[in-house]
């Protein structure tokens, strides 16, 4: 195994795990990654890690970058629930069991999360290497950058992100597609101060929020120990890097028709005027994590999705993430897949045998896990924004129903 070569274009959530399995298995691994340097990706918002991300995780991850992940996620009181826009709850689910780490259910900042994988990498994590084109031949594969630099592989793992340049090679009949979806994100920062302005349910719990049709809103925390916001005298780990101030993510979403038409020109303060105006009539506390989200936290994102594709003929480039399977954030599941992918990967390779064959039955099982998610988080986009009142009246009443059973059944366990 360790004279194969594997380079992973990509240094993203799903490229860094593989990488880090792979070196564990005793493969030479390069990444290579377009950011000029490693601060480069300090952006970001939370990140839900299901069990099926975490179990990736502990199983690619070293020791000690395992346990640096765990210190890194938030503190959860609360437990996700359905909410209308005046705040009147509809259902509250109960927290998942946790006591394994790596079968549980973690709220992580994505800055958090990139320093933590990219750490240990020194030796193979190769910045400002934008890639143009791979050639292949029957001694392996050839990799361009635009810097003018080559290098070769005898596997490469497309592990570029939505806009895979890889994708676009191998697979050019592969297209995303615009949903017609909107989303104004933001992160309103959670202080002493601040806590006591909101409802505990926004500061403690992500809170799905079901308004009249139209649009839609998801808020989410992330909470740092407390030990990492108010102990002056701890240590800044240099791989984390300073990320240990607490806050609330937001979205609100609808489709493009009921944004201005030159919504991707607004300004930050413009696009936060334009949210307010529409949560107007909602409960104050939406209206008051809007206004007091900082800056630099404020943005539009347009919503788009891969369509899946027919099984391809392998070879000796594959993909792996949004690379292969970009889909809408509606499921909180996208980083979790691209985990799951460097996951089964690294399994099949580390096997040994036939390398063709090892990546073929990782594409095949990629295909059967990740494809029916894109499906998935695509009818829960189409769900979130619905302009038709019957749609909405039906859930909002199948969550009232299901909070209600929900709730005699914890009666009945206190009993």
């Amino acid at each position: 195994m360790n004279k194969i070569k594997v380079a992973v274009v990509g240094g993203g959530t799903g490229g860094l795990c593989l990488a880090h399995g792979l070196m564990r298995a005793g493969f030479q691994v390069s990444v290579y990654e377009r950011s000029r340097t490693r601060a480069d990706r300090l952006q970001g918002y939370r990140v839900h890690i299901a069990p099926m991300g975490s179990a990736a995780l502990h199983e690619c991850l070293p020791a000690a970058a395992w346990e640096r992940f765990l210190a890194t996620t938030g503190v959860s009181e609360g437990t996700f629930g359905f909410v209308t826009e005046k705040m009147r709850e509809l259902a509250v689910f109960d927290a998942p069991p946790s006591g394994d780490p790596a079968a549980a259910h973690h709220s992580v900042s994505r800055i958090s999360m990139h320093q933590v994988l990219s750490s240990g990498l020194d030796e193979v994590l190769w910045y400002d290497k934008e890639f143009v084109r791979y050639e292949t031949d029957a001694k392996g594969v050839g990799l361009h950058f635009a810097d003018g630099t080559t290098a070769e592989a005898d596997l490469v793992v497309g592990a570029d992100g939505a806009n895979s340049r890889i994708r676009a090679q191998l697979l050019p009949h592969a297209k995303r597609v615009d949903t017609g979806i909107r989303t104004v994100i933001g992160k309103f920062p959670l202080t002493a101060e601040s806590r006591a302005l909101i409802p505990r349910r926004l500061a403690t719990a992500p809170t799905f929020v079901l308004p009249p049709p139209g649009c839609g809103m998801f808020t989410a925390p992330h909470e740092f120990s407390a030990a990492s916001e108010n102990d002056e005298t701890a240590t800044v780990d240099p791989v984390l890097f300073d990320n240990t101030s607490s806050y609330v993510m937001w979205s609100y979403g609808a489709k493009a028709a009921h944004f201005p038409a030159d919504l991707a020109e607004l300004t930050v303060p413009e696009l936060r005027s334009v949210v307010l105006d529409r949560i107007r009539d909602w409960h104050p506390s939406f209206s008051r994590v809007v206004r007091d989200s900082l800056d630099a936290t404020v943005a539009m994102l347009p919503i788009r999705t891969s369509v899946p594709v027919r099984a391809w003929e392998t070879g000796p480039v594959t993909l792996l993430g949004d690379a292969a399977h970009s889909m809408t954030p509606f499921r909180g599941i996208g980083a979790n897949v691209a985990l799951r992918d460097a996951q089964v990967l690294c399994r099949n390779l580390s096997q040994g045998g036939d390398v063709t064959a090892a990546v073929a039955d990782y594409e095949r099982q990629m295909r059967k896990y990740a494809y029916p998610q894109v499906r998935g988080s695509l009818r829960s986009a189409d769900q979130f924004v619905t302009d038709s009142r019957f749609s909405r009246g039906a859930m909002r009443a199948s969550m009232a129903a299901m909070g209600a059973g929900l709730s005699l059944r914890r009666k009945l366990r206190a009993r």
